[in-house]
């Protein structure tokens, strides 16, 4: 058990930037972010339906995922929705839980309004559990990816009959990137009562960058144009600006999203007010 009288914890700091662009295709945007900063909770989502169906879809998914959130920390009582993960941390159940929600909610909606039903919607969502570990939880085609170092990777897997073949060995990637059975989807929020979410624990360094993000950016830049331009832009905001428009330079045929999400760890306590008084000291 850690004690809690540490003199020197560590505060998780945190950046971010977000952007979501219509696309040079599209007459509407499907896709929606959310955040709570207080949190450090982040949320995307990309709709489907008829009309203007997928915007309620991803609306709801992000306003549920993050109300729920937030009610179960104000609320540690609050039950979690559907199965309890004991290996993984109360964030992480507590996400899933939030996920499932948004389910049932966006399923009740698609079907009390026939205007939006078989509406759906990916989401994709990051919650810092301490200093050390982020929550990473999805569902569908939305990705989350990693920046450390010079090393960029997928932290989820496509929930998608195209990723699937390629899994099991059945398509090429390059098959599967032209395939026009890209956007069949083997998960969405609301298309059925309840939806297996997948989520994890994934380690944390000081100086790692977490990019959230629609499909509409992964079909448009490779993995080494992603990964520059988050490694070259002075901002988080500036990266997800960069990213946006480097995906509508190459044709913006869908929706297109990216949550940039930089992370430094900076110890706060006894050396830190000693920093505050000594620079007080000085101006004196």
């Amino acid at each position: 058990m850690t004690s809690a009288s540490i003199e020197e914890p560590l505060t998780v700091n945190v950046e971010f930037g977000a952007r979501s662009d219509t696309g040079r295709a599209r007459e509407n945007n499907e896709d929606c972010f959310a955040s709570a900063p207080e949190l450090n909770l982040f949320v995307l989502s990309d709709g489907m339906g008829g009309l203007a169906a997928g915007e309620v879809a991803s609306k709801l998914a992000c306003d549920t995922i993050i109300r729920r959130c937030r009610d179960a920390e104000s609320n540690p009582a609050l039950p979690v929705v559907g199965e309890h993960l004991p290996a993984l941390s109360v964030t992480s159940n507590r996400l899933a839980s939030a996920i499932r929600v948004a389910n049932h909610v966006v399923y009740a909606a698609a079907q009390s309004n026939e205007q939006n039903r078989g509406m759906g919607a990916t989401v994709v969502a990051v919650w810092f559990v301490d200093e050390q570990r982020v929550s990473v939880a999805h569902v569908g085609d939305s990705r989350i990816y990693r920046l450390r170092g010079a090393e960029f990777v997928q932290l989820t897997q496509d929930h998608s009959f195209v990723a699937e073949q390629v899994r099991r060995g059945m398509m090429t990637q390059y098959e599967a990137d032209h395939s026009n059975m890209q956007n069949m989807l083997l998960r969405a929020l609301g298309v059925e009562p309840e939806v297996q979410v997948d989520v994890n624990e994934k380690d944390l360094l000081e100086g790692d960058t977490l990019l959230l993000c629609s499909d509409g950016l992964t079909r448009e830049l490779s993995n080494a144009q992603i990964s520059a331009t988050l490694a070259e832009a002075g901002s988080a905001q500036e990266s997800a600006d960069r990213l946006i428009d480097l995906a509508n330079q190459a044709g913006g045929g869908d929706n297109i999203t990216a949550v940039v999400v930089r992370y430094a760890a900076k110890p706060v306590g006894t050396f830190a007010r000693l920093g505050k008084w000594f620079n007080g000291a000085k101006k004196k």
